[in-house]
């Protein structure tokens, strides 16, 4: 299914039963014109999901007082903060993208020493690069939706980034997903990723808003949770 046949609500919609598949939480379910996710974590208990602004995601800033429950929009960060409380904290911006079945630019070799395994179950590819040490170095998960993979926490530790192993692990990735029948990607980049996402021929859908109403225990940021 190419990603120029979906609309945002319906990427929103895979995107979000991917999400939940890939982090074992419990599938959204409706909540009014969009979704919420029981994720059931001590900072991260509920997260409420829309194609974009409206009156149902107003209202939900006005009622909810509780802490560590997300609302996350399509929609520049802006005009998100525009209609919420002040008691809401705006997070990192965030990327809505797609890309279709054209596989990846080729990653290149490994490094010498590092190691790239992968397993899936039929639900979730999990892909991980192991430095020489053994140590971790990279890695990633896909969902496998319907005719969709929806891609996520595509992490590359400090110590190894700019050695190609977020392309590896991406192409990796893609190459299950696409043995499997999932053509097409759905992901959530922060700012860092989307450049990484761009280069492979990812494109943005729309920008990616998330609020917060941090916790008595907050320290400088809440983690962040696409």
């Amino acid at each position: 299914m190419p990603d120029a046949q979906a609309g945002r609500p319906e990427l929103v919609q895979i995107w979000a039963l991917g999400w939940a598949l890939n982090r074992q939480t419990p599938a959204p379910v409706p909540h009014a014109d969009g979704l919420r996710i029981d994720v059931g974590q001590p900072r991260h208990t509920r997260r409420f999901l829309f194609a974009g602004l409206s009156p149902a995601l107003a209202e939900l800033g006005r009622g909810v007082d509780e802490p560590w429950i997300f609302l996350k929009a399509c929609a520049p960060a802006e005009s998100l903060r525009a209609l919420l409380p002040p008691h809401w904290r705006l997070e990192a911006d965030g990327f809505l993208m797609t890309c279709g079945d054209q596989p990846f630019p080729a990653a290149g070799p490994l490094p010498p020493g590092y190691a790239l395994a992968a397993t899936d179950d039929g639900a979730v590819v999990h892909v991980q690069v192991h430095a020489p040490d053994g140590s971790p170095a990279a890695a990633g998960f896909a969902a496998l939706g319907k005719g969709w993979a929806t891609y996520d926490r595509i992490v590359t530790a400090p110590a190894h980034q700019r050695r190609g192993l977020g392309r590896a692990v991406m192409a990796a990735l893609q190459a299950r997903a696409h043995a499997q029948g999932r053509r097409a990607g759905v992901l959530v980049a922060t700012p860092e990723g989307r450049r990484l996402y761009e280069s492979l021929g990812w494109r943005l859908r729309s920008p990616w808003a998330t609020a917060v109403i941090p916790g008595p225990d907050d320290e400088v940021q809440s983690p962040p949770t696409k």
